[in-house]
């Protein structure tokens, strides 16, 4: 379960473009945003936050409306990105720096090794995250702190005459708290949007503001390097995939199922692509990057080897069939946090299995100590957002959400006897899925 495209790869780097004159190159930049969730950006909806470089890729490109990590946490999340696996699969279960040493199995066989063996010249920019080193190798590091000034260290990268292309691998620390900003104005409280999960208070609007400055700070790197691009005539032969590793980094968003902590930003431009400047509603998952990744490189040469397929053949259409549910495996956050969850999300149904329901739902640091909670538990309040406190802390064995008329996902239906139809089918593809996944966890429906 943890290889991947295999030997064979050494074959594609024609395809790859390896061999081919300068303007036939097929470049690849993934760009991980850090903690941003989906509304959180121009072209999505949000009328306050300033995201030219999105908003900028989304008019040349396709924005999805419909994409999602599989697990809600930094290190995990990026397992899957660079893997195509579960993170069940990958053994990244949890973050792999400092005491919490969760590391991925040593047999996995990343993104950058497959283009490496497809001719790619592959460089890491910014947060790695990751562990171990040489599952996930890159040719090339390149530290530094402001996104915009990150992106100009990669221009020798980009713009490098070489015959191999690149897979530029480029990781602001942004928008992760604490909260960094570029020197523009800051936001008024006032003025940002609060979500219905999140509390109205002035702590949480105040946090919010310094939230949406820190995604600014993100959005300039992306900018910068879409002029490096164009300036170096790389514009029209490289992939773009914009994503976040997971939600925002607020209670309820990051390390959560629900959807603040799993929907996300996805915007692909394929310069190969006619159509540009749409918007696509295929149901994606975070185990689709890599795959699709590879058949842009012409070095996907065993689909099957991935939990995830290609996209690029559904970023003609802006209703798509056959793309219609995802399935989420989560773990741990830091070592302290175990509670594992999978869950499976349709168009219109959520099931969550928290597996370890009896324990009280774990709270990262940054995130218990922001001044949101903090304010929260302070006052005593009893709601947090549409969710009381309680609800939030202690949770079931069993979720289950009618996303249509419950998007807030409150009212959980798991024992409504006119659900149980809808309950037993989701279950069960639940059930499938940890199976195909080879996921340890299926043990507990046994032993427990």
């Amino acid at each position: 379960m943890h290889m991947g495209a295999g030997a064979g790869l050494l074959a594609m780097t024609q395809a790859a473009g390896a061999g081919k004159d300068r303007s036939q190159r097929r470049n690849v930049l993934l760009y991980i945003a850090d903690d941003q969730g989906m509304d959180d950006a121009g072209c999505y909806g949000n009328k306050i936050v300033r995201t030219p470089g999105q908003d900028a890729l989304a008019r040349e490109g396709v924005r999805f409306t419909q994409a999602f990590c599989t697990t809600p946490s930094c290190s995990p999340s990026r397992s899957v990105l660079l893997s195509g696996l579960h993170n069940h699969a990958t053994g990244q279960y949890g973050l792999a720096h400092r005491y919490h040493h969760f590391v991925s199995f040593p047999d996995v066989r990343s993104l950058p090794a497959l283009l490496r063996d497809a001719g790619y010249r592959t460089v890491c920019a910014g947060k790695y995250h990751l562990e171990p080193e040489p599952a996930y190798h890159f040719d090339e590091y390149i530290k530094g702190e402001a996104p915009s000034l990150m992106a100009e260290q990669c221009e020798a990268v980009i713009g490098d005459p070489g015959e191999r292309p690149f897979f530029l691998y480029f990781c602001p620390t942004e928008p992760h708290r604490p909260f960094h900003r570029e020197g523009s104005a800051p936001i008024d409280p006032k003025d940002v949007i609060v979500p219905p999960y999140l509390p109205d208070i002035p702590e949480c609007r105040e946090e919010l503001a310094e939230y949406y400055g820190s995604i600014e700070r993100c959005d300039s790197g992306l900018l910068r390097l879409i002029e490096i691009l164009k300036k170096t005539g790389r514009w029209e032969d490289t992939l773009i995939v914009y994503v976040s590793d997971n939600g925002a980094p607020f209670p309820g968003a990051k390390t959560n199922l629900y959807d603040p902590g799993i929907r996300l930003p996805c915007i692909i431009r394929n310069p190969f692509e006619k159509r540009q400047g749409h918007t696509c509603d295929a149901m994606v998952s975070w185990t689709d990057i890599a795959p699709s990744i590879l058949d842009y490189a012409g070095a996907l040469t065993d689909p099957a080897s991935f939990h995830g397929r290609s996209v690029l053949s559904v970023v003609r259409e802006k209703r798509v069939e056959g793309w219609d549910e995802v399935y989420c495996s989560h773990t741990f956050h830091e070592v302290t946090m175990y509670y594992p969850m999978r869950a499976v999300r349709t168009r219109r149904h959520k099931l969550i299995w928290n597996a370890a329901h009896p324990l009280e739902f774990p709270s990262a640091r940054d995130l218990w100590d922001s001044k949101t909670w903090q304010a929260v538990l302070e006052r005593g309040i009893k709601t947090y957002g549409k969710r009381t406190v309680a609800a939030y802390h202690q949770r079931p064995k069993f979720e289950l959400y009618d996303l249509e008329n419950d998007p807030d996902e409150i009212q959980n239906l798991a024992d409504d006897p006119e659900c149980k139809d809808v309950f037993d089918g989701l279950l069960k593809r639940l059930k499938g899925f940890q199976e195909r996944t080879q996921d340890p966890w299926i043990l507990k429906w046994e032993h427990e």
